[in-house]
């Protein structure tokens, strides 16, 4: 079980080696989602971990920007933890991040996070980080082991702007079929190809409404909750559009802030993110990517 560990940890560690060039465009005021999955470990036992969180960026000093978790969610197995307290620190502009604080179970017990990530890769619109760390429960300590994908939303602003009322987002024709990459079009971008919705990521202010088109030959509904397990999404109850008839369109308003993980229940690839921040400065986020 220490071998598991330790190889998977000298993994991380190496491959932030290989990261040494490379620096994260990280600033001030910027709405992020921190996505990914691993390995959390005791000497017993070993779990599989999710974490699921959305970030904004404070002040900087020197090379350090300090965030703030705004919501979210980690994960060991079946247990879900949700956000309790939770702060952290981009170092040396945002090659290494970390983050500590208190979570809450599901059955109202306080556990806590310690994690530190090492930047590994990054892209345009995304970056990969590997992390280790501890989570400790009132059960047990884990040691974790993560790769996780941040990504930036859009930029927040200091300055108080209206709410948009007027941000329309069309399901595309054909979203009822599942899209491979056998189905790409020569010459087409395959971000662009494979995507259901016209826009699949979004950052918004508290209180605005949206408008879904359903240009699809198929009715669809829109609901809101855990989609990352496909075969068993789980609804929390937040959204909840009923069908949209082929043609017609519905009215969707986020009234709460945190990260809206959008699906539809008959077609589960069909995913939207909304991110409900208190200020941003605009609406469309730069990634055409689709969530993962």
């Amino acid at each position: 079980m220490k071998a598991v560990f330790v190889l998977l940890a000298l993994l991380v560690v190496l491959s932030g080696c290989f990261a040494n060039e490379s620096f994260a465009e990280i600033s001030e005021n910027q709405a992020f989602l921190l996505e990914g999955s691993g390995f959390a470990v005791t000497e017993e036992t070993i779990r599989i971990s999710e974490v699921d969180l959305g970030l904004s960026s404070q002040n900087q000093r020197g090379s350090t920007i300090d965030f703030l978790i705004e919501d979210g969610f980690i994960t060991l197995d079946e247990e879900e933890f949700l956000i309790s307290n939770l702060q952290g620190k981009f170092l040396r502009e945002g090659k290494y991040i970390r983050m500590n604080g208190n979570i809450e179970s599901s059955n109202g017990f306080d556990s806590s996070i310690s994690f530190f990530g090492r930047l590994v890769e990054e892209s345009k619109d995304a970056s990969v980080y590997g992390f280790t760390g501890r989570i400790t429960t009132s059960d047990d300590t884990y040691k974790i082991i993560y790769t996780a994908k941040l990504s930036t939303l859009s930029k927040t602003s200091t300055m108080e702007t209206e709410k948009s009322t007027d941000i329309i987002i069309h399901i595309l024709k054909g979203s009822s079929v599942q899209k491979t990459t056998d189905d790409l079009t020569p010459g087409v971008n395959s971000s662009i190809n494979l995507r259901f919705f016209s826009v699949e990521r979004l950052t918004v202010q508290p209180g605005t409404t949206i408008t879904i088109v359903n240009d699809d030959v198929n009715n669809h509904s829109i609901i809101s909750g855990n989609y990352d397990d496909r075969l068993n999404p789980k609804s929390d109850g937040r959204i909840s559009t009923g069908n949209i008839t082929p043609g017609e369109s519905t009215t969707i308003t986020f009234n709460g802030l945190g990260i809206y993980k959008l699906y539809d229940p008959d077609y589960t690839w069909m995913k939207l993110e909304v991110a409900s921040f208190n200020v941003v400065d605009n609406f469309n986020t730069a990634s055409n990517q689709r969530g993962n």
